[in-house]
């Protein structure tokens, strides 16, 4: 689908610019009105929060908001165009999060490089958010970030451009390795790229069983004869005597692509074991088309970052329903068990009945198999499957501030905001 230039300015500006707005929703039409909602009233439950503050998730718009923040490091594929002009796509994310679970963001754009600097600015303002995500931040500072933040704040904190494509791609990467029969612990998975999400997919599959994985940078493969690796790069180095991506691609069974269009051949998938498993995930122009795997090799599972192809890996599939679960638990943070859980709740609904409804809006007869091993992002049970795995194990975990959860009840609660959101954005 072409997007024209003057059609996504005036998408953008309109009649209004931008994307958000705020609107009230309690009662605010009289003077008694005004004085519950300001002077005198609220200051009962200003006090109720300065004698115990986690009552500022019963009193506030916190238990439902999180802040969306950047430094427009690495915005998109656009790279470093600062905070100011990245604020378009952190309004994009908002909308995401609004459309998709139901939960409000503030945006704040941080004009700060310095990593330290950054995390004491989020750090300051957090107690205004139920959670964190952080975006469009640069490697390898979006490591430390992170990992301070996690370490600093007692809420969650994620940073969506590394964990996002992580969870969904390893989904769909079950799902895959569960049709071709293959044994996870036995493959041999090939990832070109270095960056932050390809960090992340690297360490979650092997969460999940992966153990032999070679990684590619610019510069070839991440090899232990190499003098020139960060930390984050030396977990993947290789000892095996192989330098490209041609020579790395030779007997593999999935490749993953997190780097640029047209860098993988036609030979290099016809070097492939049976029935390759290949999620070429550059956008816009994937590093190897489905229709040229599909011209040499009609045993391959494929997928892209494209939504005009089958198996899309998009991280609106995970961010706003992994979000939703540790809200509605208050959770303290969001940690690995919680997003296994989350990857086998997207996984296991790929494998359930596509109700009419969501094979109308893509046209398409949605069944398991090698043309669907994902769910679509506009599959409403994504809100209803997701957080219910997120919340069971942030319960189970201890990290979860609401006792007496009733997943039960918080099923039926999120399919009646699934239908609220269905009705309020046709």
């Amino acid at each position: 689908m072409k997007i024209k230039k003057e059609e996504a300015l005036f998408y953008h500006n309109g009649d209004s610019p931008g994307k958000l707005e705020i609107k009230p929703k309690k009662p605010f039409k009289t003077q008694r009105d005004l004085s519950l909602a300001y002077t005198p009233g609220v200051a009962f439950p200003c006090l109720e929060i300065k004698e115990d503050p986690i009552r500022s998730y019963d009193y506030t718009i916190r238990s439902n908001l999180v802040g969306v923040v950047t430094n427009g490091t690495a915005v998109l594929g656009l790279g470093d165009i600062g905070s100011l002009a990245s604020k378009p796509v952190m309004e994009g994310k908002a909308l995401l999060f609004k459309r998709f679970a139901g939960i409000d963001v503030f945006d704040i754009e941080i004009d700060e490089k310095d990593p330290d600097k950054f995390c004491e600015v989020v750090k300051k303002i957090s107690p205004t958010f139920g959670a964190i995500n952080l975006e469009d931040i640069k490697a390898p500072e979006c490591f430390y970030i992170e990992k301070k933040l996690k370490e600093e704040l007692d809420i969650p904190v994620m940073h969506d451009d590394q964990h996002g494509t992580a969870i969904v791609s390893a989904a769909a990467l079950l799902n895959a390795i569960e049709i071709t029969g293959k044994d996870i612990s036995q493959i041999r998975l090939v990832i070109n790229g270095a960056g932050a999400a390809a960090i992340a997919c690297g360490r979650l599959y092997r969460k999940l069983g992966v153990k032999n994985i070679i990684m590619l940078d610019s510069k070839g493969v991440i090899s232990k004869k190499r003098d020139d690796l960060p930390e984050h790069k030396k977990e993947f180095a290789t000892d095996e005597n192989i330098r490209s991506l041609k020579e790395a691609m030779y007997g593999a069974d999935v490749f993953i692509g997190l780097s640029k269009g047209n860098i993988l051949s036609k030979n290099m998938v016809l070097s492939m074991n049976e029935e390759p498993i290949i999620f070429a995930l550059a956008n816009p122009t994937p590093e190897i088309f489905p229709e040229d795997v599909y011209s040499v090799r009609d045993d391959a599972i494929v997928a892209t970052g494209r939504s005009d192809y089958p198996n899309q890996i998009n991280n609106v599939i995970a961010f706003p329903f992994i979000f939703r679960g540790a809200l509605d638990t208050r959770a303290e943070s969001i940690n690995d068990q919680m997003i296994l859980s989350a990857i086998r709740g997207i996984a296991e609904l790929a494998k359930k009945e596509v109700p009419e409804e969501i094979k109308e809006i893509y046209e398409s007869d949605l069944r398991f198999g090698r043309d669907y091993i994902i769910p679509k992002p506009f599959d409403h049970r994504l809100l209803i499957e997701v957080p219910v795995k997120v919340a069971e194990a942030s319960l189970k975990l201890g990290v979860a501030r609401v006792k007496d959860f009733d997943l039960e009840r918080y099923r039926e609660d999120l399919k009646k905001l699934s239908y609220e959101l269905l009705s309020s954005f046709k």
